[in-house]
């Protein structure tokens, strides 16, 4: 006898793809598919990038110490590195040069990072501290220190910056949810640009009326690296060491915000908390940046979308390469501000702005911007 099989015959149809998982949240909570979509597709290419950028910003550094408006010779610039102070080159390069990379070094960062945040956090890759009227913010009240309180040492007023640039934060995102609805990249940016443009008419009235705030504001106004004081530099240097640690520790949940509020809620990200935590990080950077280096703009509009290029959209990546590659472009500025001119020294406020408009107006002709 035929023995016969009491099993039924197997659910006919294709297996699940093992490609399929790949299209799921990460289970980490980051929100994003790790492979991302940038020319470096894969965290090892990634991490070669970011080497590579290392290598890119040391060499930088080095430029900036070596070149300057005036000539000097490897060996003395060696011999003032080794801390001779035998001549007044020396002394130049021990004084002026070394300090103003220093600055760089640390302005820079705070400068991409705030830029990458607030990219991230509106959704608007138009977005910078400039464009949302955060420098503006923090210039005057800087600028109203000086005229009205007589506040002109530098260690004085870099609270007054970090004032002034939480106060615009929290007004623009008031008028751009004027009428009960949802912040838009739209609506912020136009609030942005509305209150910049009050706010430096004010700031404007102030140094017309005021000689101290004139002579304040003309030598930062404009954004320079050069003739900083060190002593300001360390006052602010750990409250930006805290913007950079809120923002590296925001990173994995902007990832989530990325796919929208009721999906990042569902990976368990806090939404409000995570705000919040923004909100002080570009505060505390963009309001140290103004202090130590006054306004300098579209250093936080051009490095998200350079990095985005080479990385994707994962904020983890956007964030550290940001953090690299905003030094290398600012200490660039400031070298070839120096050497651009027969006679003198450009701003670097000035050259990040000539190199900076003709980005933005590329961004906006673009029918795809970098994904955010």
């Amino acid at each position: 006898m035929v023995a016969v099989s009491t099993a039924g015959p197997r659910a006919a149809g294709p297996r699940p793809s093992s490609g399929a998982r790949g299209s799921r949240p990460d289970s980490r909570g980051s929100g994003l598919d790790a492979r991302g979509s940038g020319l470096a597709s894969s965290n090892a290419k990634r991490t070669l990038a970011l080497v590579i950028a290392l290598v890119v910003l040391a060499g930088t550094v080095a430029l900036s110490i070596f070149v300057g408006a005036r000539a000097i010779s490897p060996e003395v610039v060696w011999e003032s590195i080794l801390g001779s102070r035998a001549t007044e080159e020396h002394i130049m390069v021990l004084d002026l040069r070394i300090p103003r990379t220093v600055v760089g070094l640390v302005v820079g960062p705070a400068l991409g990072l705030c830029g990458a945040l607030i990219q991230a956090f509106t959704r608007n890759p138009l977005a910078d501290p400039g464009i949302l009227g955060v420098n503006a913010g923090a210039s005057f009240v800087v600028t109203l220190a000086v005229g009205i309180f007589g506040f002109t040492a530098p260690g004085q007023y870099v609270w007054f910056a970090l004032l002034g640039a939480f106060l615009a934060t929290m007004l623009v995102y008031a008028m751009g949810s004027v009428g009960g609805g949802t912040a838009t990249p739209l609506t912020l940016t136009l609030a942005g640009v509305a209150i910049s443009a009050v706010l430096g008419g004010f700031t404007t009235a102030i140094v017309l009326k005021n000689i101290d705030a004139l002579n304040v504001t003309r030598f930062w106004g404009v954004g320079s690296i050069g003739g900083r004081s060190m002593d300001v530099l360390l006052t602010c240097l750990p409250l930006i060491l805290i913007g950079v640690v809120l923002a590296l520790f925001c990173a994995r949940s902007l990832n989530a915000l990325s796919l929208g509020d009721e999906l990042a809620a569902s990976l368990g990200v806090r939404i409000r908390s995570t705000r919040v935590l923004v909100v002080i990080a570009v505060t505390l950077l963009a309001g140290t940046a103004v202090a130590i280096a006054g306004p300098i703009g579209f250093v936080g509009l051009m490095v998200p979308h350079v990095v985005r290029w080479f990385v994707g959209p994962d904020q983890r990546w956007i964030l550290v390469m940001s953090i690299v590659i905003s030094p290398i472009l600012l200490l660039a500025a400031d070298i070839l501000g120096r050497i651009v001119l027969p006679s003198g020294e450009l701003r670097v406020g000035l050259v990040t702005a000539i190199i900076g408009a003709p980005v933005l107006i590329g961004l906006v002709r673009r029918k795809k911007v970098s994904g955010l």
